[in-house]
């Protein structure tokens, strides 16, 4: 391959090439006339930059914002005149970090109790790969707790000289790590990009050993000393994600108390058992159990007279479904207590399920296996850049409400229309820089197109606000395709709509290829023309590649 007045060159069986013509530097047109309207003589000054961005962007602060914008721009001295900015550096700006399309601070209510909380939740989040033969290591536990996950999954079980604790996945192959190296692990990155509380849930398999409890107790005290939130009795009521800042908080199913008969029958051997079983009880912030039965003894469990975290797998909450007055009993319970909902155990690839059935019903934790990549797993990425990234979203006040307003969120499709989502997919750029020349074609750059769907770029939220697929055209043989396509969509609950992009490389003669995607929650985009950057198979974004696009919210 080789580029040379603006075309690039495949070299093709030796003796023969072929010629593309690139583009490069194109701006959309309506990119141009935007620029043209806020501009004099070419030249967008910072008083026009702060009309743009209060009536295009609907921003705040605009003056502020302003000056950061050209201070930023400030070293590219080839696209930025004395007087203000010309349209190449207007470009940049609207492409680049600035110019986000989802809000990058905290700026929700985080002064209740936890319960009010969407909480971003691993599980098994020790292992590698799959269910059965992967390893365990510490490297997955950091990987999940850099993107914001808070809470991480540790199921313990005695070594096999019953003298230390190993994290592994009970009754299969996977290799064991030391829950020495898992705590230290947790330690050093827990708050490295969330400043708001880790919740460590121990599936404990330790009880027929209260030597190895007692050592649970002394790592962990030993490794987080003054991190660690230790409540001086059961709660009444969660505290706050504020209150519990740069705080880890163990939550397990507590071993039981005693009563006078069993006082009465222990000898002094088990009187020292029963000692180390109380200073493991005492570091539990968050009682668990899970969910047996069937709903009619739903949350009635007597450890529930004070709050706590009740489990259940993603099999009993669609079996509890199957009964409408069960997805209104799920909401009352989690607006006091905490609802985990798991993956069922026949996902031994590590795939996930559609986490929007749990949120539906206010479950806090919707447990997801981090290692992989699904199109659940981008739903859950998505929905979790919410906030600031902090991994604490705060629930819909529909599902907190206690005078039945929950019920609008399942009698969706007779609820009206709140919101109109207008959509414009402008370009989208950095492929090149990204990826080998012949990543998705070996005898020509790709041919682009974006999705636009409930999975794909549209809406995915509760059953009323889908949309069958759309997608743009295809821009052949470009690096930079502009496609200038408008999508709309009505949304009856935007507080769990989510935004799904993706931009694929068509192959005739094959599966389309990845080339990105995102997916973004709709309660937090920005107006006006924002930069949309895209993210890989495993969630992590790319370098250079993004979109360019707009986003309008209108009345019905």
């Amino acid at each position: 391959m080789s580029t040379n007045d603006n075309k690039q060159h495949f070299k093709v069986c030796f003796c023969w090439s072929l010629g593309f013509k690139l583009r490069g530097g194109e701006i959309p047109e309506d990119i141009k006339q935007v620029f043209e309207f806020y501009s004099v003589n070419g030249i967008m000054s910072i008083d026009n930059l702060i009309n743009f961005l209060e009536k295009e962007q609907k921003e705040v602060n605009v003056t502020k914002v302003a000056q950061i914008i050209f201070n930023s721009l400030k070293h590219h001295h080839n696209i930025v005149h004395k007087r203000g900015l010309n349209l190449d550096a207007f470009f940049k700006y609207l492409i680049g970090d600035y110019n986000f399309a989802h809000q990058s601070k905290v700026h929700q209510n985080m002064d209740a109790p936890l319960a009010h909380y969407f909480i971003y939740t691993g599980h098994n989040s020790y292992l590698t790969g799959n269910q059965l033969s992967s390893d365990c290591s510490t490297e997955p536990i950091k990987k999940a707790l850099k993107k914001g996950v808070r809470v991480i999954e540790l199921d313990l079980w005695s070594n096999i000289t019953k003298d230390d604790i190993d994290v592994r996945h009970g009754g299969t192959l996977t290799t064991p790590v030391k829950l020495s190296k898992c705590l230290k692990a947790i330690k050093e990155v827990a708050f490295s990009d969330s400043e708001y509380p880790v919740i460590l849930t121990f599936e404990d398999h330790l009880h027929p050993y209260p030597h190895l409890q007692k050592k649970v107790a002394q790592m962990v005290k030993k490794t987080f000393g003054s991190m660690l939130f230790i409540p001086k009795s059961e709660m009444d009521e969660f505290p706050s994600p504020n209150f519990l800042k740069n705080k880890i908080l163990i939550s397990t199913k507590p071993p039981p108390k005693s009563s006078p008969e069993s006082d009465k029958e222990r000898d002094e051997d088990q009187d020292e058992e029963f000692e180390e079983v109380l200073k493991y009880r005492d570091l539990i912030a968050i009682h668990a159990t899970k969910h047996k039965g069937g709903m009619e003894n739903f949350g009635r469990h007597a450890s529930f007279d004070k709050v706590g975290r009740l489990s259940m797998n993603e099999q009993a909450l669609e079996k509890a479904l199957a009964v409408t007055e069960h997805g209104h009993q799920l909401i009352r319970f989690t607006q006091r207590h905490i609802l985990r909902v798991y993956p069922k155990g026949a996902r031994i690839n590590s795939s996930n399920y559609d986490p929007l059935i749990a949120w539906m019903r206010g479950a806090q934790m919707v447990a997801f296996n981090m290692q992989g990549y699904c199109k659940y797993l981008w739903m859950m990425q998505g929905f979790f850049r919410a906030n600031g990234g902090c991994g604490y979203v705060k629930k819909p006040e529909f599902l907190l409400s206690p005078d039945g307003a929950c019920h609008e969120v399942f009698n969706s499709m007779a609820l009206p229309v709140k919101t109109i989502l207008k959509v414009k997919i402008y370009m989208g750029e950095g492929w090149r820089a990204d990826f080998h020349f012949r990543h998705f074609d070996y005898c020509s750059p790709p041919d682009f197109y974006a999705r636009v769907s409930c999975w794909l770029v549209g809406i995915a939220g509760v059953p009323a606000d889908t949309k069958k697929m759309c997608k743009t055209r295809i821009v052949d043989d470009q690096w930079l395709p502009i496609w200038n396509e408008e999508f709309e969509f009505p949304i009856r609950v935007p507080e769990l709509a989510l935004l799904r992009i993706d931009v694929k490389d068509y192959d005739p003669s094959g599966e389309d290829e990845f080339a990105g995607q995102t997916c973004l929650p709709v309660s937090e985009l920005r107006t006006g023309i924002r930069c949309v950057p895209l993210y890989k198979h495993r969630g992590d974004v790319y370098r250079s590649v993004k979109l360019l696009m707009r986003f309008e919210f209108m009345s019905p």
